[in-house]
């Protein structure tokens, strides 16, 4: 089964998708069934997706079937009216049709460009991460200047490890919401494992709680006149 779409006469996967909350989009799909059995359609569904998570999605009803060795178009419009407050920014979007038996038997991916609401979910997640990661890096630096971490390096390593996942969570979700790079696994892993690395290490490296020079321990020096 192969796929073909596209919305407003550009094909899905040739350049970003731009979704528009305020203007009604035309949605064209195109399934060539490659296989020896009839494959009946029921839903066309545009998700749109980051860090594993759904922000999006939208099921229309279009039910046709797609004879063996042959294809069928069909297209509809789509009214994202609600999108400004789920989404925002540059995210993977997939195209696909779902049978009678709500299984997907055929995708496209591609990246979309959502004209949303900084106070969308999407933009209020990112909100969240990234007042939890300051308050992360809060507790840690203040337990460091009150020489309060643990006295195990590798115990300190891991106290500041959240603050450091944390970090690269809000730089992957900046970047999409600016419109830079697209929240992908690709984009994602080198984000996330280099700034929880660095945080790692940086708390491996933090000096031991106790290690502190008791005043009676200074060497008096006697100057003479």
């Amino acid at each position: 089964m192969i796929l073909e779409a596209d919305v407003d006469g550009r094909p899905v996967g040739v350049g970003n998708l731009v979704l528009d909350p305020s203007q009604t989009a035309k949605v064209s799909v195109t399934v060539r069934n490659n296989t020896t059995t009839v494959q009946r359609v029921k839903t066309v569904r545009i998700s749109g997706t980051a860090l594993a998570l759904t922000f999006f999605s939208y099921d229309t009803t279009v039910p046709f079937d797609v004879p063996a060795k042959s294809s069928e178009t069909r297209s509809f419009p789509l009214e994202p009216t609600d999108l400004g407050s789920q989404a925002i920014g540059l995210l993977p979007v997939t195209v696909e049709v779902i049978d009678v038996q709500r299984e997907s038997i055929a995708s496209v991916e591609t990246t979309g460009d959502v004209k949303g609401s900084l106070w969308s979910v999407y933009g209020a997640f990112g909100l969240g991460v990234l007042v939890l990661t300051g308050l992360s890096w809060a507790g840690a630096l203040i337990a460091l200047a009150r020489r309060r971490l643990p006295p195990n390096r590798w115990q300190r390593a891991m106290r500041f490890l959240p603050a450091g996942i944390g970090t690269g969570l809000v730089a992957v979700i900046s970047l999409s919401v600016l419109r830079l790079v697209a929240p992908s696994p690709t984009a994602e892993i080198p984000f996330i494992v280099g700034a929880a690395a660095a945080a790692f290490v940086l708390g491996y490296l933090t000096p031991h709680p106790g290690e502190r020079r008791d005043p009676s321990d200074v060497d008096t020096v006697r100057i003479q006149r």
